[in-house]
């Protein structure tokens, strides 16, 4: 999964970023599977980004939830 951008993440469709959303976990929950077993890890930054991509897309999520909720 490539990093992704606020930029790219807030042109995204709602449901489109739910779906980004439910594969960045399961990417994150396959990785720190990996870790708690003992495997090698190629790339050790990447638990990191994963997890700040889902902050960021989960952000961008409820600006939009508040923003319908003021209309």
């Amino acid at each position: 999964m490539a990093i992704l951008k606020v930029k790219q993440i807030r042109e995204t469709a709602q449901d489109g970023l739910s779906k980004k959303l439910s594969e960045l976990k399961l990417e994150l929950l396959k990785e720190q599977g990996n870790v708690k077993m003992g495997r090698p890890i190629k790339n050790p930054g990447k638990i990191r980004v994963l997890k700040r991509t889902i902050a960021r897309v989960a952000t961008i999520q409820q600006e939009r939830k508040l923003k319908e909720v003021k209309k």
